[in-house]
This record gives structure tokens, C-alpha cells and sequence, in this order.
């Protein structure tokens, strides 16, 4: 009996415990815990996860071998060597980095070869490593993050106002180049420096090559394609006669008879530029290509004259222009980054274009793009991420100087760099036509492991990372 007695009391306690306990909370709910800031305690939700971030897409990729490139199997290259080709400017580290986090991906490619979802829905994406094999036409994506990199303090302008530039000048121009050899040179010019000058035009970048970048030739070197005055990135210049005439012939637009050898034909077929520039709205299209010819007129004083879309009347002299464009993320505070890689060479193409054709003025163009820079509202928004549908914002970081004609400045700077440039090597090729043609050819004179084709990649100025920074991995 007093067994049975003890039995039904710790029957009981035990009742009266679970009823009287605190129970967790329901699994459906976050469990609290224990925040430390400022050596105090705060008891409180977790944090939540990680925002979307906004993804940077690459270009299809090509089926023929990537210019510049050294190795010999051309056709077989990995996600890993994709990238750090067509980010050439960004440390190898950073790029594994994005592989091992997991942040890089690639479209799921269906039978028709296509993963371009309807308008709204998420694109088809998977998860790929460093040394997967890319596809003929696939499309990989990668945080904008990727591309970050430090503001510098340093003005990107030359301090120069006369035709002799001192020693400090000389040391900033030949920290502009890129690249030197026996035929040509490779700058990244800095915006608001005219390239070519005139009288009241001192510190020209002609001028300031001349005077600075000759090295131990007697003439400095010539310009052979212009940049605008506001506008940055790949200047190519050439040093002696020869290399100038046979770059005036490669950037002409006129179509001449093929010439010299097949190496050199197949290495003129390969050249090209690459833009990038950002732009206020977003095109219709994610890529296309504009033709739309061009033309010149005078504006009401006479002096000013202004490029524009030609109409199609028999009595306006027009020039063909063709500009092959690609958007390279979303939308974000009314802008989004596109790539353009113009065909032909005219007088503010890229510029006329984008304003015109396309309905999205470059930011900082106030020549063809004033209207709409009037109308723009340069304040924070919520924008939407493609692949997921979720909402993130900008956010203006600390200690950043957005006052540096960034997209966040008062008055903002011209946002079009020449990011990337291929031509042939003409270095080589100017020694193989001239040994050709000496009585004595041998065909181990020239230095045939020399690529035939050239590619340089250049960083954007302080202004235009300023607004990539702004735009890419400041996502609240």
C-alpha cells in the first residue's frame, strides 16, 4: 500500500511540473538569443540571413579561341579561367574566393539551348566550380562585388597647364601606360583631358605624350583613335610611321582588300572595343544591336556642332554607325550598367546612341542628355533582384566621398570608360613584313611564339568605382 501511495505522489509532481514549467517556444518561431554591443546584453530575435545580391552577367561565351589568350588548348577552358579572362584586372584571389563561397552561377541550359525565362519569373540558375568546363554560349553570373576595389585619392586629372611638363608630370604620365614596345603604346587616359588639343588647349594628351612619352625615340608618339574629353579608359597611340599607317588602316572604317599574310587578316577580324557605361533607366532589350545612322549639325550660334540621329531624307549627309550593346545587371537607384562594343567609329557614338536609340542617356552626358538628367531623381529606391523577386535598396556607406562626380554626386561626372581593347600585335607583324621582304628571308628571325593578338583590360577611374561600389555590394 505504501508503495502504491508513493507511486501516484510522483505521478502527481510530475503532472504539476510539466503543467507549471516553461516550455520553448514553438519550432515555427526563431528561438531568442543573446546579442552583445557595447559590452551590453540584448535579448532578442537572430538577425536575418544575407540579402540577394546583385548579379553581374558575363558575356555568352565565344566558340572560336579568346583573344590573347596563351594556352594551347583554346577550346577547353574552365569556369575559374573564364573569369579571370574576362576580369583581368581583378586579383586571381578575389575570383577563387566568389568559387569557394558558392557565388558563382550559370543558366541552366534546356534542349533548345535557351534559359531565358518569361518576363517575371526567376532565371534557371546552378551552382558551378572553379574547374568546370565552359560551354560554347554559356551564361555565367557573379556577384557585382567581384569588381569592387579601393578608391585611390589621388586626382585622376593630369596638373599640367603648359607644354613642358616637370618631373613629377612625366612620372604620373608613364605611370598611365599600360603597355610599350617597339611599335606602339597602351594608356589609360584619365577623364576631363583632351586628347587632342588646339590653342587654348595646353595640357592635351598629345601634347603631354610628346613632350613625356617619347622614351629614347626622337618623335613622340601619335595618336591614332580619340577618346572624348570626359570620358576614360584605352588610348592607343603609335610610334613610328610604320605602325601608325597600319593602325589608321585597322581603325578605318573604310572596307579596303585583305592584305599581307592570313595571320594578319584573321588577327584584323578579331579587333575590337569594349565600353562600359552607366546609364539612367534601362533598355527594353537586355542586348541588341543599334543601327542607326548618324549626323552633324549646327547648332543656332553657328559654332557648336551636335551629333544626332540622321532621318531618312536623301538630302542629309549621313555616316553608317552600329553599336552592338549588352546589359550587365538590374536596375538600381534608376540606373544599371551596360557593356557596348561599337562597330564603327564616329564622332559620340556610344553617347548619341545611348541617349537616342536607346532611350537611356549615359549619367554625367549633359549634351545629349539634359532633359532627362532634369527629370532625374537621384534619391534611394527600392529595386527588385531578377532571380529571386526580392527587394534591396542602396545604401550610402561611411567614410565614402560620393562627391567625386559619382552617381550620388551633386553634379556627376561622365560615366563611359573603354574598358578593353584587342588588336593584332603589330610589333610582330611589322617584323615578319619586313624580314619577307629582305633578300636574305629565314623564317627563325622572327619570334613566332609572340601572340598575334594583343588584349589589355583597364580599371575604371575614382568616379566610375565609386558608383560600382555604391551599387554592387551595398545592398541592405
Amino acid at each position: 500500500m505504501r508503495k502504491t501511495f508513493l507511486n501516484r505522489q510522483i505521478l502527481l509532481a510530475c503532472r504539476h511540473y510539466s503543467r507549471t514549467r516553461i516550455r520553448p517556444p514553438s519550432p515555427a518561431y526563431a528561438k531568442a538569443i543573446i546579442r552583445v554591443s557595447n559590452n551590453v546584453a540584448h535579448l532578442g530575435c537572430p538577425k536575418e540571413g544575407p540579402k540577394p545580391q546583385q548579379l553581374l552577367s558575363l558575356p555568352p561565351f565565344p566558340g572560336h579561341p579568346l583573344p590573347g589568350r596563351k594556352s594551347a588548348s583554346a577550346y577547353h577552358v574552365t569556369a575559374i579561367s573564364w573569369l579571370k579572362y574576362y576580369f583581368d584586372d581583378i586579383p586571381p584571389p578575389v575570383i577563387q574566393s566568389h568559387f569557394n563561397k558558392g557565388l558563382v552561377q550559370m543558366e541552366c541550359l534546356d534542349s533548345t539551348n535557351s534559359s531565358r525565362s518569361h518576363k517575371g519569373q526567376p532565371l534557371s540558375m546552378i551552382k558551378i566550380k572553379h574547374n568546370e568546363v565552359i560551354e560554347v554560349g554559356a551564361r555565367v553570373y557573379v556577384p557585382v562585388s567581384v569588381a569592387e576595389s579601393r578608391i585611390s585619392k589621388r586626382f585622376d586629372v593630369i596638373p599640367s597647364g603648359t607644354l613642358c611638363p616637370n618631373a613629377d608630370e612625366i612620372e604620373y604620365l608613364q605611370r598611365l601606360v599600360k603597355y610599350k614596345d617597339s611599335a606602339i603604346l597602351v594608356l589609360n587616359k584619365p577623364p576631363k583631358l583632351p586628347v587632342k588639343g588646339n590653342m587654348p588647349v595646353h595640357n592635351s594628351m598629345d601634347a603631354l605624350a610628346a613632350a613625356a612619352l617619347s622614351y629614347d625615340y626622337d618623335e613622340g608618339p601619335k595618336l591614332v583613335h580619340r577618346l572624348d574629353r570626359e570620358s576614360s579608359g584605352l588610348l592607343l597611340m603609335g610610334r613610328t610611321e610604320e605602325s601608325i599607317s597600319y593602325l589608321h588602316w585597322l581603325f578605318s572604317d573604310v572596307k579596303k582588300g585583305k592584305s599581307m599574310s592570313k595571320a594578319w587578316n584573321d588577327a584584323c577580324e578579331e579587333t575590337y572595343q569594349r565600353y562600359w557605361a552607366l546609364v539612367i533607366g534601362c533598355p527594353k532589350e537586355k542586348e541588341g544591336l543599334i543601327c542607326a545612322p548618324l549626323t552633324k549639325v549646327l547648332l543656332d550660334n553657328g559654332k557648336t556642332e551636335r551629333v544626332m540621329l540622321a532621318n531618312n531624307s536623301v538630302l542629309e549627309a549621313s555616316q553608317e554607325a552600329i553599336t552592338e550593346y549588352r546589359v550587365l545587371g538590374p536596375m538600381i537607384n534608376g540606373c544599371s550598367w551596360i557593356e557596348l562594343r561599337p562597330h564603327t567609329s564616329r564622332k559620340h557614338q556610344l553617347r548619341v546612341h545611348c541617349a537616342e536609340a536607346l532611350g537611356t542617356p549615359i549619367v554625367g552626358d549633359y549634351r545629349y542628355g539634359w532633359f532627362i538628367h532634369n527629370r532625374w531623381k537621384q534619391m534611394p529606391r527600392v529595386d527588385f533582384e531578377p532571380t529571386t523577386g526580392e527587394p534591396y535598396k542602396m545604401r550610402r556607406p561611411e567614410g565614402l566621398d560620393v562627391q567625386k562626380g559619382s552617381v550620388l554626386s551633386k553634379v556627376p561626372l561622365l560615366h563611359l570608360h573603354c574598358r578593353e581593347l584587342v588588336l593584332p600585335n603589330i610589333a610582330k607583324f611589322l617584323l615578319l613584313h619586313c624580314n619577307k621582304n629582305a633578300v636574305n628571308y629565314k623564317p627563325d628571325l622572327v619570334n613566332e611564339s609572340r601572340p598575334d593578338l594583343l588584349r589589355f583590360v583597364a580599371a575604371m577611374p575614382s568616379h566610375m568605382k565609386i558608383s560600382w561600389n555604391l551599387m554592387s555590394s551595398y545592398l541592405v
